[in-house]
């Protein structure tokens, strides 16, 4: 005798009931999840691997938290964001102060060690970013040529 049992996975909830963040939502979470980490990486080593972790999670995060038509500020905002959280921490906790060159080579030292996660989160967030544009017009041509009839 054989039984067939059919298992079904429970389907994960976002954590976010909703349509999703906005915006300023998004760009206010990239914010913050790349300072507080770089600020915690910065106060034992120079900016690395964990930075480069919360860089992805902030690209990815806000891609899927975000609602529909917020792709594009997912993806564009980490490397901003990253740049003002870095200078930011470079003149307080860093003790450069505001001494050009000094701020100029630790910053070029910060984006070295981080330029790894920025471009392969963009270019993975960018090639999501157009996937979900594309498959929107294709929704939305599809409901126009449903609603015209």
């Amino acid at each position: 005798m054989s039984t067939s049992h059919s298992v079904t996975t429970p389907k994960i909830a976002k954590p976010i009931q909703g349509p999703g963040l906005k915006v300023p939502g998004v760009i206010i979470l990239q914010f913050l999840l790349i300072f507080i980490v770089e600020a915690c990486e910065f106060q034992f080593t120079k900016v690395g691997r964990i930075t480069g972790i919360a860089i992805w999670i902030a690209f990815f995060g806000a891609l899927y938290l975000g609602r529909r038509g917020t792709s594009f500020a997912a993806v564009v905002n980490p490397p901003i964001a990253f740049f003002f959280s870095t200078i930011i921490l470079m003149i307080t906790i860093g003790g450069v102060g505001l001494h050009l060159t000094k701020i100029g080579l630790d910053l070029v030292t910060s984006l070295s060690g981080a330029s790894f996660y920025l471009i392969s989160g963009a270019a993975l967030g960018w090639a999501i970013h157009f996937y979900k544009s594309y498959k929107e017009k294709k929704v939305a041509k599809a409901e126009l040529l449903t609603s015209s009839l």
